[in-house]
């Protein structure tokens, strides 16, 4: 990695790490260039406004592009299909804030985001109707795994509203501690088992 390359990525690592912790308004240029090690100067090279580093962070970080789906596909068995998907899911918003945090808090008040994030929608949506349909082994009309899909995607990525629970056990005052991120129902195997019951029937 080229020290430029590198540079900027140290920026993206910091505002990654400051936006998740105290969202995007409450995070100064100054904090992030600190956190990086780099002269705001040379982070204002990158990312001439605090806006285009939102673009670019959740423009490079939220693709889905890395996924294998190979070892999702449940044959025979697309309930299991969908909680591996979703599984998948979870361990890549594990290892990213923008995945995890950013994206569900910051596409309320921000276009750029909102637009990533439909995106992303969609991008899930494909690789969910992908897997779908090489799990069931009966022919089945290309529009109900879409429409399953569809829904299986509403489900896993409606946001919800989380509150970050201080050390004393009570929810910051703080508007940086309200976080917005993937509603994980209860019980989601039953929630797979009744799409998939749609998709049992070969009839198109």
């Amino acid at each position: 990695m080229t020290r430029s390359r590198e540079s900027r990525t140290l920026i993206l690592d910091a505002a990654e790490r400051l936006f998740a912790e105290r969202g995007f308004d409450a995070t100064p240029t100054t904090a992030i260039a600190d956190l990086a090690g780099v002269p705001k100067g040379l982070l204002f090279y990158y990312f001439p406004t605090k806006t285009d580093l939102l673009r670019a962070l959740v423009g490079e970080r939220l693709d889905l592009d890395p996924i294998d789906t190979s070892g999702l596909i449940a044959r025979g068995d697309p309930a299991q299909t969908l909680l591996n998907v979703t599984d998948r899911l979870r361990e890549l918003q594990a290892e990213s804030a923008v995945r995890r945090v950013i994206v569900w808090r910051e596409h309320r008040t921000h276009p750029e985001v909102r637009e990533k994030l439909h995106d992303y929608r969609s991008q899930l949506q494909a690789i969910v109707e992908r897997v779908l349909g090489a799990s069931i082994l009966h022919p089945i009309a290309a529009r109900r795994v879409r429409t399953a899909a569809a829904a299986w995607v509403a489900i896993i990525t409606t946001p919800t509203l989380l509150d970050h629970v201080g050390k004393e056990g009570s929810a910051g005052d703080d508007a940086a501690e309200t976080v917005i991120s993937p509603a994980e129902p209860a019980d989601l195997p039953a929630l797979a088992d009744l799409i998939s019951a749609g998709l049992r029937d070969s009839a198109a």
